[in-house]
């Protein structure tokens, strides 16, 4: 796979946007960012993409506090989220 320069601006753009007021959210959002971001469906890099403009408690509620999102939309990616790996 190739990588595009607009690419990798494009994720660059993301990892700014997964810097958030928790650090446990910025160490598990751009963990996910790293790993899994680019194997993603296009719908669920929308919903990723989406989910970054939640604000923190919510994102936190939903990734690292087990609740379920409200929209049933975002289940399949929060699950993957909860699933990443973190060095």
């Amino acid at each position: 796979m190739i990588i595009e320069d607009n690419d990798l601006a494009d994720i660059e753009r993301l990892r700014w946007q997964c810097r958030r007021g928790m650090l446990e959210l910025d160490v598990l959002l751009e963990a996910f960012l790293d790993q899994h971001y680019a194997g993603l469906t296009p719908r669920l890099q929308r919903l990723f993409i989406q989910l970054l403009g939640f604000p923190d408690p919510v994102i936190h509620a939903w990734c690292v506090g087990g609740e379920a999102p409200e929209d049933d939309e975002f289940e399949e990616l929060i699950a993957s989220i909860r699933e990443t790996r973190v060095a």
